[in-house]
């Protein structure tokens, strides 16, 4: 995503508190921040297409497809799809930086964390530590290359237990449920434009077309230290879970993606996806992952 922006942490405090005024209050600082986890409710493949096969754990089966595309106006693609069936992680990571630099960063966010979360049991405090590490390897390469002097990632995974998908988020790529017909966002942007939404001062139409619509307000590797979003979800059978970076629903709305989830196969509904993001107008690349759920069946 070489269009995107991520300000200091300095400029960012400024603007916020410029934009949001009082409803900005200030946050203790710490190196990585867990957010408290909700009670259970109920981001190499190729720039063409892959799909893989079922990953199954005793008495839990998941379907995995993945897709990845370069869009119609980028030269590179810069978004890594993080898929391990072994570990059953999951993901998307959507690189920013100048030449090589979101390459490299979503690349290592990938790599790593596959790499950090090898032979551990799926729990939040595993994942968290894993995307501290990766923050911090990601920071101290760009240090040390100017060549990738500014480069960070977004990172959205999804990590699964035999009973819950644990969340870890930062940035503005996207991860979805799909359950019981009924589609939710269960990531919240990390973007100036989704402050601004949430706290009242736009409304969704103002926000689509925003001119700081792409500026994040956290990436991997950007800093020192890192904030990130961690949650845990219990599985349930019939989940369909969507991973994405902007390039998708930047380009087809949410109403949209929920009805092709909602008509197809995840096979289906995965090139569906890609084509109406294309047709869209295709303007940043384009990646997916989508999982559904088939616990309990043999």
């Amino acid at each position: 995503m070489s269009h995107k922006f991520r300000f200091s942490k300095e400029s960012r405090e400024r603007l916020k508190n410029f934009l949001l005024g009082d409803k900005n209050k200030p946050k203790e600082e710490a190196t990585v921040q867990q957010a408290e986890a909700p009670q259970p409710q109920a981001e190499a493949v190729s720039a063409a297409q892959a799909e893989t096969a079922p990953a199954k754990a005793p008495g839990k089966s998941i379907a995995v497809v993945t897709r990845t595309d370069i869009g119609k106006m980028r030269k590179t693609n810069q978004d890594a799809v993080i898929e391990s069936q072994e570990l059953r992680l999951f993901g998307v990571a959507d690189g920013m930086g100048g030449h090589n630099g979101g390459e490299t960063a979503s690349a290592g966010a990938r790599d790593g964390l596959l790499e950090l979360l090898e032979g551990k049991e799926p729990e939040q405090g595993a994942l968290r530590i894993a995307i501290g590490a990766v923050n911090r390897r990601l920071f101290l390469q760009q240090k040390g290359d100017e060549k990738l002097s500014g480069m960070g990632t977004t990172l959205t995974a999804l990590w699964l237990s035999d009973s819950c998908v644990y969340i870890g988020h930062v940035g503005d790529s996207r991860a979805y449920r799909l359950r019981d017909g009924e589609m939710k966002q269960m990531t919240d942007d990390h973007s100036v434009v989704a402050e601004l939404l949430r706290s009242g001062m736009l409304t969704p139409e103002q926000a689509a077309t925003h001119p700081m619509r792409n500026v994040i307000t956290r990436a991997v590797g950007t800093e020192e230290g890192i904030e990130i979003d961690l949650m845990c979800e219990e599985r349930r059978a019939g989940d369909v879970w969507l991973v994405c970076s902007d390039g998708l629903y930047g380009m087809v709305g949410d109403e949209k993606i929920a009805e092709i989830l909602k008509a197809h196969k995840p096979k289906k509904a995965a090139d569906l996806l890609i084509a109406a993001a294309l047709e869209g107008g295709g303007r940043d690349n384009i990646s997916l992952v989508i999982l559904l759920d088939k616990e309990g069946e043999q």
